[in-house]
This record gives C-alpha cells, structure tokens and sequence, in this order.
C-alpha cells in the first residue's frame, strides 16, 4: 500500500444520461461507458468464480466432517441404549440409526438426506438436528456481533490514535490493551467479570442463559432477543436481554479486541509513512483530512480482511464464553454432541459453519469491490 490507489474512470452523469437516452455520444465519452460496463463484469465474473470456487470446498467439508465424526471414540447406540442394555439391544438400535452398514453406504445416505435439506436427527436431544441449529444460531449470532460491534468501536479509533501518536503514552496502552487481551483466557475473563459485576456488586443480573426467568421471550422475528423485543416495543424485555448479553458479549470483545487494535495501528502505521501521504501533506491538506480522509482509507482495507476473519474465528470458538454464561449456541451445542458422539449433530453444525464462512468471505468480496478500486481493475 506503498502508492496512490488507482480510480478506475467514470462517465460523467451528463455523457451517461445522453447514452441512456440514445444520443450519439464522442468517442471519449463512449469509451468511458464502455469502460464501467467492463468493470462490472469483472465484477460480477469475480463474484461468480469466488462462488464456483465455494462449491468444491464445501463438498470436501461434507466429506472430512464425516470421516472424522465416524473417528470420535464411543458408540452413539450404545449411549442411546443406556448402561442397562444388553449386546442385542445395543445391535438393534445400530442397525435402526444405520450403522451396521459399509461407511460408503453410510456416506450416500448422509449426502441423500442432505440434497432433501435433512441434516439427520440428533440422538442426544432427540430433536432434528436442523430446528436445533436453527434455535441456536441466533443466540451464537447475536453474542459473536455485539462483541465484533463493541470490540471494533474500540480497536479502531485506538489503533488510529496509536499510529498517530506513536510512542506515547497513548501507544502504550493500546500496546498493553493488546497483550492482556491475547494472553487473558477468555474462561477467565468471564469468571471474573462475572465474580465482579454479579457476585460482589450484584449490578450484573445472573449468568444463566439469554434472558431471566422473570421475562418471557420475544416473539421471534430475527431470533436476536434485543432486536426482536425493540421491534415488538418490549422495553423491559429488550432491557432484560440487553444486561444479560452485556457480560458475555464483553468478555468476547475483550478477546476480538486485540487483532483488530493490533491490525488497525499496523495499518495505520504503514500508510501514514507511505507516498501518497507525503503527498498529501505538501499538497496543504490538513492534519486531520490527511489522517481520516487518505491514510484511514486505506488502511482500512486489511482492517476489514481481519475482521472477517476473527469472525469466522469466533462464531466456531465462542464455546468457552456460552459455557460460562450458560448461554445456548452453537458452540456449547457441538461440544455436548461431541462428548455422546452424536454423529449427525456435529456433522450438521460443521456444515452450517462451513456455510457462514464461505458465505461471509462472499462478502468481504463485495465489500473490497466497493472500498478498493483495485480489486475492480485486477478482477
């Protein structure tokens, strides 16, 4: 990011309504038109390869996640015969959940059952293993973004301040801030905050679960508690969920902190020293239009390639903090599976993972479409 980022060309609005309304146009403003078409093509042409490339990756997840599920020590039918069952029994659940046969059959009716949208029934709850993700996800959602939410609040303008003003007390701290929220577990930052702010101030209410035994859940819209109670117009519900959401989605931000913070100041750094900076400042632009306005630019660009991934990171690894905080995940719902080697559960939330992160680099595709001209002109 040493130089100046290259504009692709535009047509001006007058050369683009003459060509809308079929006048002759110049050769100049013809080329221009023929120019953003071009680049729109590439664009969508990069958007189709990156979702071609997708479908391969997503078979092998199909492919790995069974093998190594069939790995998983324990035998699902004989937990769910139960200690008391005998050899026989134990046979005949087997052969009714369909692990007598050969794996390559085994395989062929998982991946029948998943092109009819069945993910399989999970042995441990009973329940299909599609309404218990569907239940879940949500919950996993809501604590993942409110802490990416908080956490970048934070991490962003601090890694700023730190880049502009390094070496000072102000870069210290952010240095340290960084530190602590690498090295602190996050079963540990939760334990603490939850004897702090619960146990001796009793400010928290209590961790257990998304919302207190004394309100009753909003009626589901986006499985969000505290979006779902703002648009019923349930206050005392959306406060509710709101301080039941607090602590978690803090001891997870405090963990998201640190790349982000650490990738902002790095960032930060590297463009403030670069050409294009220099450039502007002999130009006469001031102190804050060249920070803001042309270091932070493009600076931001590998700010966001690091937050889709300490997403992805986190929406799979947030298991600690849903354990802490009762909270009912993904997470804490694929480690349950996993102790009774419930083989269509842990398969069923590997997939649905699998799913977000392709879907969510999709979209930072798009987005790096939108922020860097670059991409436009490379697709």
């Amino acid at each position: 990011m040493g130089g100046s980022a290259p504009f692709a060309p535009r047509p001006s609005p007058t050369a683009l309504g003459r060509w809308l309304k079929g006048e002759r146009l110049d050769e100049g403003a013809a080329a221009l038109i023929a120019a953003s078409n071009a680049a729109a093509k590439a664009r969508l042409g990069m958007i189709a390869r990156r979702v071609l490339l997708a479908i391969p990756a997503l078979v092998g997840v199909v492919l790995v996640s069974f093998i190594l599920t069939r790995a998983l020590p324990g035998d699902p039918a004989a937990y769910f015969a139960g200690p008391a069952a005998d050899a026989e029994s134990i046979a005949q659940i087997r052969a009714a959940l369909g692990l007598d046969r050969s794996l390559p059959e085994q395989f062929l009716v998982y991946v029948g059952d998943l092109l009819r949208g069945d993910l399989g029934q999970s042995i441990s709850t009973g329940q299909p293993v599609a309404e218990e993700l569907a239940r879940r996800l949500p919950a996993s959602l809501e604590l993942t973004l409110s802490a990416l939410i908080l956490s970048t609040l934070i991490a962003v303008p601090l890694g700023i301040a730190a880049a502009a003003k390094q070496g000072t007390w102000v870069d210290h701290a952010c240095r340290a801030l960084v530190t602590a929220g690498v090295s602190l577990p996050t079963f540990f930052t939760g334990i603490a905050l939850v004897y702090v702010f619960y146990y001796l101030l009793g400010w928290a209410p209590s961790p257990l679960g998304r919302l207190d035994f004394l309100y009753l859940p909003p009626e589901p819209v986006t499985g969000f508690y505290t979006i779902d109670a703002a648009l019923a117009g349930d206050w005392e519900t959306f406060r509710g969920a709101l301080a039941q959401l607090a602590l978690p989605a803090i001891t997870l931000a405090l963990f998201t902190l640190a790349p982000l913070a650490r990738m902002a100041r790095a960032a930060m750094l590297e463009a403030l020293g670069s050409d294009y900076v220099r450039t502007a400042r002999a130009a006469g632009l001031g102190p804050r239009k060249v920070l803001f306005g042309v270091a932070f630019s493009n600076a931001m660009l590998p700010v966001v390639t690091t937050l889709g991934m300490v997403f992805s990171f986190t929406l799979g690894a947030n298991v600690l903090v849903e354990k802490v905080f009762a909270w009912p995940g993904v997470g804490s719902y694929a480690v349950e599976a996993l102790v009774v080697s419930d083989y269509a559960a842990v398969q069923g939330f590997v997939l649905a993972m699998a799913v977000l992160f392709v879907l969510l680099n999709l979209a930072i595709d798009l987005i790096y479409t939108l922020i860097d001209p670059r991409t436009r002109s490379a697709a």
